[in-house]
């Protein structure tokens, strides 16, 4: 089952009906992509399952119905167990970006990471799951799909955020901050952390 993010609300697609009791059920091949989208974000629907019978092309025909834009980024580790996050629009998240024409998607994470941080000597050392979530982009709604990755470093010099891409701060956080962090964060960040069982 593949759970996409439309303004911190699940949206599950699904190959199976169950009854209804907490949120909508509706059927993927016939609702209107963007009419769903728009009440989500205007918090009319907090919770909504789309169905189609089978499993192995559900994603294809959400993917039909809407633009997607592909994305790399990195969980960050140094050599005190710290994660590297980065602070944008009021929230905690971690460096991502788009993936560049031919760029492969490991490469896109790491070049990611180091514009938005200013953090190198970066080293992928596992592949993490792919996340989803619906944006706004010039009054356009689009499905952004980020791979995540798993990076390590002994990088211990300044931090720098990418000021065009609206990064205000960027730090290494303890498990304790991190916890903290989690309290204001994007849900899709934190399935990145419930997936790898941290202990923050």
């Amino acid at each position: 089952m593949y759970k996409v993010f439309v303004n911190d609300k699940p949206l599950f697609l699904t190959n199976e009906i169950a009854k209804e009791t907490d949120f909508q059920l509706f059927l993927l091949e016939s609702i209107d992509i963007e009419k769903l989208i728009i009440k989500m974000f205007n918090n009319k629907i907090t919770k909504c399952y789309l169905y189609y019978p089978d499993e192995n092309v559900i994603f294809k025909k959400l993917t039909a119905k809407i633009p997607v834009q592909r994305a790399g980024g990195g969980l960050v580790y140094n050599n005190k167990g710290e994660v590297l996050f980065i602070f944008r629009d009021g929230k905690w998240d971690l460096p991502k970006g788009g993936k560049e024409k031919n760029e492969k998607m490991s490469h896109a994470a790491l070049r990611e990471v180091e514009e938005e941080t200013g953090v190198n000597g970066l080293v992928i050392t596992n592949k993490l799951q792919k996340t989803y979530h619906v944006f706004k982009r010039n009054g356009k709604f689009k499905l952004k799909i980020t791979h995540w990755f798993e990076m390590q470093t002994n990088f211990n010099g300044i931090l720098v955020g990418q000021a065009d891409e609206g990064i205000e701060k960027v730090a290494w956080l303890n498990p304790e901050q991190i916890e903290e962090a989690m309290n204001n964060s994007y849900e899709n960040i934190k399935l990145l952390f419930e997936n790898k069982k941290l202990q923050y």
